[in-house]
């Protein structure tokens, strides 16, 4: 088995080679556009459009997976998951219900799958659990929220179509969050006793050694106490299904039937994570247009991710077995990103053997709100450079596949880590380069300008960026599809401005996107490493 644990203190010079790496890239792209510009504007001009191009497809590949996503999410949304998850109890039983199916029940998405699910699990039944032997242990992080903000994400569990009496509810606190976490835990104690199989409370302490200031050892802490906890009654943990929420999610009434039903029927469940599609749309009438383009294009990243499996990775709220996760000492205490490294700390202690099963069904979270339009800029920022640091992992997969005694499959490991260095450098170069790039070469060389291909460049550039927003409509008329109903104290005018807000993506993708990207890497590249899990202000808005 391999050692997952991310290094402290001191790198070799081996990973800060691969820490410095992202930065290298992304610095040297732009300075190689530079310098081509200066000396080969035919050569600067080649580097751009194969830039482009390559964008433009993927673009075209993302609003094919946009629309796509799209209709799965809704479809799978219409599934009564209860009562299939019900028929998994007895699956002899219900057989026969799907060999000549009524018309009504022939329409339901994925009934030839579920079908086949009964017929397999009724002929093998001792290598799969029934239903009424699963339990669920949701793990809620909570720093300095209030109970206004807490209370629904609870609430939105008891609105489960699932018995709340197989759910054990864990409110995972820091020390630091001082009075104001504690009298929020006090309360919600107090208020959700007795509606749960049981509710228990853990207390982060701060200044424990070995740990950034962040969720991963709040989680990690909290999950070494719960898993005493189900020692101590006997419970096995192999039937334990751990789900992780912060303090601002709202489970879909769904997702935890869903949940079940794909943890009972995945033979190698223990190897798996388990993938909700996280939007950002609790509170997306709220917040000011470019934090709802920044929270919109997110939204739709985890849509289109979720018919990608096979590049799926963890984000934000998941789910995994709870022998699993005791197996591997949880989550790592030693990242400020504990919700992407997670997959990779995975990854290497199954020695390659993981995967991670898209759920497409929604847990919904916060967008970010202040409580001015400057600190919703700022806060904005301070939440996508976190996410960007997960540049972070490029030196810990590296690590782990040049290693002497590595015990994962070269090649797909290789895969792999081309795929993460490939993404971080992306998003911080894409932006500039389709914005500037096209006009790089006459601005900083005037005798480009006599230059056939310089001069034509920014036009070619032009002439792709808008074939390209055939997406972007694609996108714009997904995302009123899927906004949430509009609360009443805002008047119909508000769906244009849910229109033009998108004129704003083009400075979001470089204020944010780009900026946090290149900001994350230069922290690697300089050795200045991310300490302290910074939490994002999600104001609520009540009239």
């Amino acid at each position: 088995m391999t050692d997952i644990e991310i290094p402290l203190g001191k790198r070799t010079p081996q990973f800060r080679f691969f820490e410095i790496l992202p930065a290298a890239l992304s610095y040297g792209a732009i300075i190689l556009l530079v310098v081509m510009s200066l000396l080969n504007p035919l050569a600067a001009a080649i580097f751009v459009l194969l830039l482009v191009i390559i964008m433009f497809v993927k673009a075209v590949a993302m609003a094919y997976r946009t629309i796509q996503g799209y209709i799965v999410y809704r479809k799978t949304q219409k599934v009564n998951w209860a009562r299939r998850l019900a028929e998994l109890e007895n699956p002899a039983k219900f057989v026969s219900r799907y060999q000549n199916p009524s018309k009504s029940v022939r329409r339901e998405y994925g009934v030839e799958q579920h079908r086949l699910n009964l017929a397999h699990i009724s002929e093998i039944s001792g290598e799969f659990p029934k239903p009424s032997q699963i339990y669920h242990a949701v793990f809620v992080f909570i720093y300095k929220e209030n109970y206004d903000v807490v209370a629904p994400t609870i609430e939105a569990l008891l609105g489960s179509d699932y018995d709340p009496k197989r759910i054990y509810l864990i409110l995972a606190y820091e020390q630091r969050g001082g009075a104001a976490a504690q009298d929020t835990v006090d309360q919600l104690m107090r208020q959700y006793r007795g509606k749960f199989r049981d509710i228990v409370a853990y207390q982060h302490p701060d200044n424990l050694p070995d740990e950034v200031a962040g969720k991963g050892p709040n989680a990690t802490y909290a999950g070494r106490k719960f898993a005493s906890y189900v020692k101590k009654r006997k419970i096995d943990p192999n039937q334990v299904i751990v789900t992780t929420l912060d303090a601002d999610n709202r489970v879909d009434p769904k997702y935890l039937p869903y949940l079940t039903y794909e943890w009972i029927v995945t033979p190698n469940r223990q190897r798996v994570s388990f993938q909700p599609i996280c939007l950002f749309t609790n509170n997306i009438w709220d917040v000011p247009a470019p934090m709802r383009v920044v929270a919109t294009g997110n939204s739709f990243w985890n849509v289109i991710s979720s018919m990608r499996p096979h590049l799926l990775r963890n984000f934000a709220s998941h789910a995994q077995g709870l022998s699993a996760l005791i197996g591997m000492d949880f989550w790592s205490k030693r990242t400020i990103v504990e919700d992407g490294h997670q997959y990779w700390r995975s990854y290497f202690y199954f020695d390659g053997d993981y995967s991670v099963v898209p759920l497409r069904i929604s847990i919904g979270q916060d967008a970010v709100l202040s409580d001015t339009y400057l600190k919703s800029l700022k806060a904005q920022f301070i939440q996508v450079r976190r996410w960007a640091y997960g540049a972070s992992d490029v030196a810990y997969v590296a690590k782990n596949l040049w290693r002497r005694d590595r015990t994962t499959k070269f090649l797909p490991t290789l895969a792999r880590f081309w795929r993460l260095l490939d993404s971080h450098v992306t998003q911080a170069i894409i932006a500039p380069i389709v914005a500037f790039g096209g006009w790089l070469p006459l601005l900083i060389n005037p005798d480009a300008q006599l230059n056939y291909y310089a001069h034509e460049l920014p036009m070619v550039v032009g002439s792709i960026q808008q074939v390209a927003m055939v997406g972007l409509l694609i996108t714009l008329f997904t995302s009123l599809a899927m906004l949430p109903p509009r609360p009443q104290r805002y008047r119909k005018g508000k769906h244009v401005l849910m229109v033009l807000q998108w004129v704003l993506m083009p400075v979001t993708s470089l204020a944010y996107a780009s900026a946090s990207a290149y900001y994350s890497q230069t922290r690697l590249l300089l050795a200045r490493y991310f300490t302290v899990f910074e939490t994002t202000e999600k104001n609520i808005i009540r009239k």
